[in-house]
């Protein structure tokens, strides 16, 4: 496809927002948005934090008159009170997080969306199954929503689950635009529980979102204020000898990286929010003594991983994704961003217990409160020591890695041992384009296997990409950086099993792999070494079975979507595969799922990382019309 018939991109704002410009204009609208904030009484006051109230749960959702369902929301810029602080968000309905969007599978959704910012705005609808036209991502699948209008956006309800919704413009997912969606199914089903609650887990800083980019494209660990000092050498030494200890410093600075490059956005700018609150003015939520509670997580960040658990307690993990998956006993889960997990806690005595949730680098946490009346607070644990990447974490050979002084960043990964075959897709400069083609006997993993230890190939994905890993391989029976350390059990997404098996597992036809890069020094991240300004698409025939696998060539995670269509992850389990919308992918892994391309017209395929996508680590998903058949149609 010539570049010429591409539509340019037009799903970020490239120019900072006006409403952050300090003029003396914007500052009196400031002040006069923070005075008449205060003027009103206390409980008419968006987002303003006062003694936490009980909350006692989700209520039974009423039937939908005709089987229609309507909400409608106004994205505004509001003045709400987080983290102790007076905030000019991006709300909606006047809160961060929005409210709690419910449905029953089964109903017609119609939801109306006005737009009373001065740019535009959209919402996507985060792992549901609609048509492209309502999947609300600018500039691919609709033209978004212009100041002062009003979109309607009306879709069958064909799932059930926990999910949640975003603005996909520019920044302003980091500017509160972001919120819950639970779908009931149309019969109960699955483990009781007594009472749910949502809880939306997010970050919010109170700098210009365009500010923080600008600073880590200058200086991409600005904010990364846990670096290893004087006192950790001397530690090291003592623990692993002087010359062990100087060869590990040696190495991180050969390829300019840091050990504690854990998240590019830390708690340095970061307050972590938990429904909107932090963990001193905590969210509380009710329960009885004895009851089974279900918890429905939702990571709304821009930036941040958390590892939630309720200390004292055992969860039970019952839904991935919105997915059914068997039950897993689990102490902690990561909990990557975009992803969902619906935890059953049951609740053995009267007092009160903590969600917390600790940032995946350790740089802060929230918390919210289980309490079986209101006044009561749980304690909370000791925050962990920061982790450490390895060597090892990266794909690198400890041993290999002697001789890297005056090294340059760039040609990292470059040499490979004779010895280390490479793969025909990864040599080949664009392997995320090359299928190879499969036969359905041997296309299928045999259950309990996973993705063997691949040594990269020669490609190393042009200037956009800093580095790669000498080899990548699956780690998903492996919990991540700082995690199974203190003998707590953490769950695995090789553990995760779909509640029954597909009445339709075929063998993929084809493999993609596309390989997760970027350059830390330059803050740049895309797919195959090439932004989504300069990508052609990626082509899916309507109807074939895909194996899509990634490969991260970074030191960072990276939180995959895919929008239209379910991923089923290849994690040993089979016909039980479960079924995602997000994965995370760690450093130097190599994952595999697959895709059933059942959904014609343009889907996003991003990380989801928000300054990441920002930057280019986005691609077009482009499932051509089944034969006969004009338009894009509905995905089921």
């Amino acid at each position: 496809m010539a570049h010429s018939s591409r539509v340019k991109r037009t799903i970020t704002v490239t120019q900072p927002r006006q409403n952050f410009h300090v003029s003396r204009r914007s500052f009196l609208e400031a002040g006069a948005l923070l005075g008449a904030a205060a003027a009103l009484p206390e409980p008419l006051r968006a987002g303003v934090a006062t003694a936490p109230s009980l909350n006692p749960g989700l209520p039974a959702l009423a039937p939908a008159p005709g089987g229609v369902r309507e909400y409608d929301l106004t994205i505004a810029e509001t003045i709400v009170r987080l983290d102790g602080r007076n905030a000019r968000a991006t709300t909606i309905n006047g809160t961060v997080p929005g409210p709690v969007l419910r449905f029953r599978e089964g109903e017609e959704a119609v939801i109306r969306v006005r737009n009373t910012l001065s740019e535009d705005t959209s919402i996507h609808w985060h792992g549901i199954i609609l048509p492209p036209e309502m999947d609300g991502v600018p500039g691919l699948s609709f033209p978004g929503i212009r100041p002062g209008e009003t979109f309607e956006y009306r879709f069958a309800v064909k799932q059930a689950g926990t999910y949640w919704y975003h603005s996909h413009s520019g920044l302003q997912e980091q500017l509160g635009h972001y919120g819950a969606l639970i779908i009931e199914p149309a019969e109960r089903s699955g483990p009781a529980y007594d009472r749910e609650h949502a809880l939306v887990l997010s970050d919010w800083t109170f700098e210009n979102p365009y500010r923080v980019l600008s600073r880590l494209k200058k200086q991409p660990d600005a904010y990364n204020y846990q670096r290893r000092t004087v006192a950790d050498f001397f530690r090291d030494v003592a623990r692993d000898g002087f010359s062990a200890t100087i060869s590990d410093r040696w190495m991180w600075a050969g390829m300019r990286m840091n050990p504690t490059d854990i998240a590019d956005v830390t708690g340095a700018t970061y307050s972590y929010l938990l429904n909107g609150r932090t963990a001193e003015e905590p969210w509380t939520a009710q329960f009885a003594p004895g009851e089974r509670v279900l918890l429905r997580v939702i990571n709304a960040a821009a930036g941040s991983y958390f590892d939630v658990r309720v200390p004292g307690l055992p969860m039970t993990v019952v839904q991935v994704s919105g997915q059914p998956v068997e039950p897993v006993e689990t102490e902690e889960f990561r909990i990557a961003i975009a992803e969902t997990y619906d935890v059953i806690v049951q609740l053995p005595d009267d007092r009160a217990y903590a969600v917390y949730a600790e940032a995946m680098d350790r740089s802060g946490f929230t918390a919210a409160t289980l309490a079986p009346r209101a006044g009561v607070l749980a304690d909370l644990p000791s925050r962990r020591r920061r982790p450490l990447l390895t060597m090892a974490d990266m794909g690198m050979d400890h041993s290999a890695m002697g001789g890297m002084d005056g090294m340059d960043h760039a040609e990292m990964g470059h040499d490979m041992p004779p010895s280390a075959p490479a793969t025909a897709a990864a040599d080949d400069e664009h392997a995320g384009h090359e299928m190879s083609e499969m036969g359905d006997a041997a296309a299928l993993r045999a259950p309990g296997t996973l993705p063997p230890e691949t040594p990269h190939g020669t490609d190393t994905h042009g200037n956009g990409n800093a580095m790669v890993p000498m080899s990548t391989k699956s780690r998903l029976a492996e919990p991540g950086a700082g995690l199974g350390e203190d003998g707590r059990r953490v769950l695995l997404y090789s553990q995760l099993r779909s509640a029954a098996p597909y009445a339709e597992f075929r063998a993929p036809t084809r493999e993609i792999e596309i390989h997760l890069t970027g350059n830390m020094e330059r803050f740049t991240w895309a797919i195959d070494g090439v932004p989504y300004d300069e990508a052609e698409p990626i082509e899916f025939t309507y109807g074939e079975r895909i194996r899509l696998t990634m490969v991260n060539d970074t030191m960072m995670n990276h939180p995959m979507h895919l929008h239209g269509m379910w991923m089923e992850l290849e994690n040993g389990q089979g016909d039980r595969s479960p079924r995602i919308h997000t994965i995370n992918v760690k450093p130097a892994e190599r994952v595999s799922l697959l895709v059933t391309a059942d959904a014609p017209g343009r889907w996003a395929f991003h990380c989801h990382v928000l300054y990441h996508m920002e930057v280019g680590m986005f691609r077009e998903v482009r499932v051509s019309a089944p034969t006969g058949h004009e338009g894009h149609g509905d995905a089921e």
